[in-house]
């Protein structure tokens, strides 16, 4: 994406200029295949900007890097599908991105859980990478049978990319997971703290029944089964148990959203809401 940005006012207009120019939310309102695509999508862009929080943070430099790269993937992914979605809607993929409100926002929980700022560990950011990469492999090789040719062709390119995130993730969680004895016991702790929001990831609707309907794509319940083929043998090797699941339920999918997305969006939309028309 390019930047472009219109002049900056004059002196003698500036104040008046900053008064008016906040943009407004579009108004959404996605059909169900729309709807199935943007949680994807969602999720995609979610976590990137998670994992871009680590960047100059991360413990050693290789993996500030490492993870810089794997949300610059998924920036791609997201933009590939919000893309898709944008030219049905006539919306373009920034306004789809940056000029939603919290709760036109489909992504699942997991991903906007706090991260670096929010005083969360390093053992947070790896399990939770491993736990949505699985997701997205999983469902991007499932896309790859997709009915709509196009969502199919980005799910060709985007599952060889989380097949590496989840490579990647599963390293450093049995690394930290079966090290030291304090490692071990802050990745006790992010397990109790991340896998309740699990669930969320496969529980179908109406939506995932619309897109298993016309041959979009898998329901989120199928996903769950090859997903726990590939998370539990690295909790396993990481002398991880994995928890037993409860009643609780997260609702990102659905837009009911924690309290963490809000502050996050208000970070992420600003510049393009201070300064209409810019793009990426």
């Amino acid at each position: 994406m390019s930047t472009t940005f219109a002049p900056l006012p004059t002196t003698a207009s500036a104040s008046n200029a900053a008064a008016s120019t906040t943009t407004e939310s579009i108004v959404f309102q996605p059909t169900p295949q729309q709807a199935y695509l943007m949680r994807v999508g969602d999720s995609c862009l979610i976590h990137a900007q998670r994992l871009a929080e680590w960047s100059g943070h991360a413990p050693i430099l290789e993996e500030d890097i490492a993870l810089t790269n794997l949300a610059l993937d998924l920036v791609g992914q997201a933009r590939a599908l919000l893309t898709h979605v944008g030219r049905q809607t006539g919306f373009d993929e920034d306004q789809l991105a940056f000029l939603r409100n919290e709760r036109d926002f489909r992504n699942v929980t997991l991903a906007e859980l706090p991260g670096r700022k929010a005083g969360r560990d390093f053992a947070d950011a790896v399990l939770r990478n491993l736990l949505v990469a699985a997701w997205l492999n999983v469902l991007w090789a499932r896309l790859e049978q997709s009915g709509d040719p196009e969502v199919a062709a980005i799910a060709g390119k985007a599952v060889k990319e989380s097949r590496y995130h989840v490579a990647h993730a599963a390293e450093w969680v049995v690394r930290l997971g079966d090290g030291t004895e304090e490692s071990t016991r802050r990745m006790r702790r992010a397990v109790e703290r991340l896998w309740p929001y699990t669930p969320e990831m496969f529980e179908s609707d109406a939506v995932d029944a619309e897109a298993e309907r016309t041959g979009l794509g898998p329901g989120r319940a199928a996903l769950a089964e090859e997903w726990r083929r590939i998370v539990e043998p690295v909790l396993a090797d990481a002398r991880l148990e994995v928890p037993k699941t409860g009643a609780f339920r997260s609702t990102g999918t659905i837009g009911v959203h924690s309290e963490h997305l809000g502050y996050m969006l208000a970070e992420m939309q600003t510049l393009q809401r201070t300064f209409p028309g810019g793009v990426w």
